[in-house]
């Protein structure tokens, strides 16, 4: 057996952590997957037998092997583990975008993701510094929806905007300055709903691109965290696409 090791972001392959979330992978990017480990324990007969058919049916290599769980695993109910080769994804230019500007919490990204796979937008874009995307933690906060979209890292905004967001495409960052309400503006396609860091938001320099926009809430809360604010932004920016 080769050395199993805790994950680090240098490294060339990563992993899914659950059967759910391995599923996804097993599911969608089959080619991706390396190698799956079973825990002795897991006695889902049904899910176990999926996971087995993929795998025989894709030349994966599936083994019963609890000490990868105990290096690997701090989840009492994590049964099985997929190893992912790590890939390359590009934004479809044609397709509406989310764009996280330096995003720093591995289960926020985790929940946008999911978020965007559910309301069908499929590409994201990562301002950096930002959050590792392969990360396990990102991954299992996706419930492996992470296998399901597009992402693509950029050095600066300015680079995002001069390739994959050129062309006829409509910017809307998320902001106080300068912002009309959400639900008073009409989204229009292709568009990039533009997201600020957790903790400081977007820099000011975003209040003079596209149009800004903002979510009414009362003064209860001095703001929606960040998987909230662009879940409400991306119901709002599909909404009727799927009637």
């Amino acid at each position: 057996m080769a050395t199993v090791k805790r994950y680090k972001k240098e490294d060339l392959t990563t992993y899914c952590l659950g059967a759910t979330v391995s599923l996804e992978y097993l599911n969608i990017r089959p080619k991706d997957v390396t190698k799956v480990y079973v825990h002795s324990a897991f006695y889902e007969s049904e899910t176990k037998e999926k996971i087995e058919k993929i795998c025989r049916e894709e030349g994966i290599s599936c083994e019963t092997n609890d000490k990868v769980f105990q290096i690997l695993s701090q989840k009492e109910n994590c049964f099985v583990i997929a190893m992912i080769r790590k890939y390359r994804c590009e934004l479809d230019k044609e397709q509406s975008h989310v764009v996280l500007v330096n995003p720093g919490n591995a289960g926020n990204a985790g929940t946008i993701i999911r978020s965007c796979a559910g309301f069908g937008v499929r590409n994201i874009a990562i301002i950096r510094p930002g959050v590792d995307f392969f990360d396990p933690k990102v991954i299992r906060a996706s419930m492996g929806a992470l296998s399901r979209v597009n992402f693509r890292y950029y050095d600066s905004w300015e680079e995002y905007a001069e390739t994959d967001g050129a062309g006829q495409r409509h910017f809307y960052p998320f902001m106080l300055d300068g912002s009309s309400l959400l639900n008073e503006t009409k989204i229009c396609k292709p568009f990039s709903l533009i997201m600020g860091n957790e903790a400081t938001g977007l820099p000011a320099m975003f209040s003079g691109i596209g149009q800004p926009v903002r979510i009414e809430h009362t003064h209860a809360i001095d703001s929606l965290n960040l998987p909230i604010a662009t879940s409400i932004g991306l119901y709002e920016a599909t909404k009727g696409d799927f009637s």
